[in-house]
């Protein structure tokens, strides 16, 4: 895989540490569970939008765009790391979020993400739940264009295929990590939502014939369609790498059953998850995603899916800014 064919910009603070969590692993009596720490990839506290924003703001750039667009829900991650990656490049940047969970407390619609979205410059309007935010913010760019700006859109999640080609990257950088321990991983497990994450990872896996178990925990759609997205994304990402075919349909495996009430709304399992890692290993999950996915994994280790032989390596995409948001879902007095 040949990544320098492809503009980019180098902000993150890569590569990210591979470090063992050897006291939830005991407390689960389980496998031994790693984590790479996407949580510290630079750019507005972190998160796994870094890696894919790099190659998106290198497109950007080189397109001459004097503007960046982009959509998300009220508390996106994505939307803070690409209004932070805007800021750093000397460029203006306008985002669309979307209300998808009827929130009004102050927490969650000033704090948080929104918050640091704001401290970042960026310009921010608010839409109602809709079917199709991408359609909505190229009408936004039209505008622009037609008064004479340059913008240049990415897609909720960065979850195209040129962003994508930042987690196709990662797995060349894990793999890497493994060779360098000696250290034979039997899965790897993270959160999944936007699909570009996962996407990217298995593209990059199966281009390098690395067949180590990938599963995404779902945190919004059904499993059907999750797994439908991130394989759609998974053959364009393969496709764009110079390697179309790798990724075939079974290779995309996703777990929706963690999901609770709906997106951005923590379950219990979350709630729980988040309180762990916190307690026993000092790191900060979030309540969207990556707390989630977590929750899964856990229940998973429960359940005895896995092997207490194992090496587990969970892949953390941040999102910590968004636990101000969800401060009464912890009920801390």
């Amino acid at each position: 895989m040949n990544f320098a064919q492809f503009p980019r910009v180098f902000l993150g603070h890569l590569n990210t540490p591979l470090e063992p969590l050897d006291n939830l692993s005991e407390a689960l009596g389980g496998p031994t569970i790693w984590m790479k720490r996407d949580d510290c990839t630079g750019m507005s506290t972190g998160g796994n939008k870094t890696r894919k924003l790099e190659f998106l703001y290198g497109e950007a750039v080189k397109q001459g765009a004097d503007i960046v667009l982009t959509q998300g829900a009220t508390q996106s991650n994505h939307a803070r790391q690409t209004a932070a990656f805007a800021a750093k490049l000397g460029l203006d940047c306008h985002i669309l979020l979307e209300d998808r969970t009827k929130k009004t407390d102050d927490d969650y619609t000033r704090s948080g993400n929104v918050l640091l979205d704001k401290l970042h410059g960026a310009s921010v309007e608010y839409h109602e739940l809709t079917a199709d935010m991408n359609a909505e913010m190229e009408k936004v760019a039209d505008r622009m264009r037609a008064e004479g700006r340059n913008p240049y859109t990415i897609p909720g999640g960065g979850s195209n295929p040129t962003g994508a080609l930042g987690y196709a990257n990662c797995a060349l950088e894990l793999v890497s990590e493994f060779n360098d321990l000696d250290m034979q991983v039997d899965h790897i497990v993270h959160a999944t939502g936007s699909a570009g994450t996962q996407a990217g990872l298995i593209a990059g896996l199966k281009a390098m014939n690395v067949n180590i178990p990938l599963l995404g925990i779902g945190v919004r759609a059904p499993k059907d369609k999750q797994e439908e997205n991130v394989y759609k994304l998974a053959c364009a990402t393969a496709e764009k790498l110079g390697c179309p075919g790798v990724v075939k349909r079974e290779d995309v495996v996703a777990n929706c059953d963690y999901v609770g009430e709906g997106y951005g709304f923590p379950a219990e399992s979350t709630i729980e998850a988040i309180k762990m890692l916190a307690e026993l290993e000092g790191i900060l999950m979030d309540p969207v995603y990556s707390g989630k996915g977590m929750a899964g994994l856990i229940d998973l280790i429960r359940k005895g899916h896995f092997k207490e032989s194992d090496n587990i390596v969970f892949v953390h995409t941040g999102g910590s800014a968004a636990l101000f948001a969800y401060r009464n879902d912890f009920q801390y007095n």
